[in-house]
């Protein structure tokens, strides 16, 4: 079945919502504790709207369905949802910041099959073509595999602090271009 990107709009933000908890909730089991996946779906993992603005977050389809979302960023947030986000998100300059890999989630179903890696070709060309010649992200710990494999080398590995008392490890990537 083929698989196609689009930009997403503010349309799909139920269904990418669903998606997105799907998603942790599948492949985070055995990186992360029950508890923390939960706490992480409610205070970090979300829709970052700025992203949907700035028209730089895609959606993969299959058979009229989002199977994956994904994107880049200009702007200085390094991950997370609008429920992370508590200040203004500044733009970053192409000249000395690195854009940003952002929010990628993929339906349990659709994993390992070259979706994710299809969506990161695609967001790193985007911000080639936008004049960023270094990339950063945040990745979770069932993520960091995939991003390695694409050329991604981990700078440091941070653990988060979730308002209920949860916290979970995220690792800092980067990937010059």
């Amino acid at each position: 079945m083929p698989v196609t990107t689009r930009l997403a709009t503010f349309n799909d933000v139920p269904v990418l919502q669903q998606l997105i908890a799907e998603s942790v909730r599948g492949l985070s089991k055995g990186y992360y504790t029950e508890m923390q996946i939960e706490s992480s779906i409610k205070y970090i993992f979300g829709i970052d709207t700025q992203l949907l603005i700035d028209e730089t977050y895609y959606v993969a389809e299959a058979d009229n369905q989002i199977i994956a979302c994904g994107g880049w960023s200009k702007r200085e947030t390094l991950y997370g949802g609008d429920q992370h986000k508590a200040v203004a998100d500044p733009l970053l300059d192409p000249a000395t910041d690195a854009a940003r890999i952002r929010a990628f989630f993929v339906h349990p179903g659709w994993a390992r099959q070259g979706i994710g890696k299809m969506m990161i070709n695609l967001c790193e060309a985007e911000a080639i073509k936008n004049g960023f010649k270094a990339l950063e992200l945040g990745a979770t710990l069932p993520g960091e595999p995939l991003y390695r494999a694409m050329g991604y080398k981990s700078l440091a590995k941070t653990p988060v602090s979730l308002p209920d008392g949860e916290h979970i490890m995220i690792v800092k990537m980067r990937k010059e271009i």
